[in-house]
């Protein structure tokens, strides 16, 4: 059965809270601080009524749904994707990926690259990724994105973020 991918509207925030959640845990351990990261990623209702509100104010959010109709809610949405307007002053480019997260148990399916493809398609964009996220990192190259030198210390996880960009293709 074929992974749904389709845009987020407000009845996905709890699946999509648990997915935003439970990616952190699986992408970011062993490089932010156990103790910070499990602090994080323990409000679930924070994070619920935190996509509550993006989804009702119309920010453009896409899910990947589960395909197994029987999934428990912390299980339905297994990705997301999130475009937009840059957020930096000195932005390389008009449009900036915000999120792209994909569950483990999907990682090496080709989900990430289709939630890519619908989030920005070939357009020139920028994105945020974890200084020593090395897998994310070769994801991000494999689809024309290099790291261009700027680096900021990242406040909510606490470790230094890198910026890459790729030119429209």
């Amino acid at each position: 059965m074929e992974i749904e991918i389709r845009r987020a509207v407000v009845a996905d925030a709890e699946a999509a809270a648990w997915c935003h959640l439970t990616c952190w845990q699986e992408a970011y351990a062993g490089l932010v601080d156990a103790d910070r990261l499990a602090e994080k990623t323990s409000d679930l209702e924070l994070r619920v009524e935190r996509w509550t509100e993006r989804l009702s104010q119309g920010v453009q959010r896409w899910v990947a749904v589960n395909p197994d109709p029987a999934a428990a809610v912390r299980d339905r949405v297994i990705g997301f994707s999130s475009p937009g307007p840059t957020r930096d002053e000195d932005a390389p480019t008009a449009l900036e990926l915000y999120a792209i997260y994909v569950r483990e148990k999907w990682w090496g399916s080709g989900l990430g690259y289709r939630l890519l493809d619908v989030a920005i398609g070939k357009e020139a964009a920028s994105l945020w990724v974890l200084a020593g996220n090395e897998r994310a990192k070769a994801f991000y190259r494999r689809h024309g994105f290099v790291e261009d030198g700027t680096q900021v210390d990242e406040p909510f996880f606490g470790v230094p973020e890198l910026r890459m960009v790729r030119p429209s293709q």
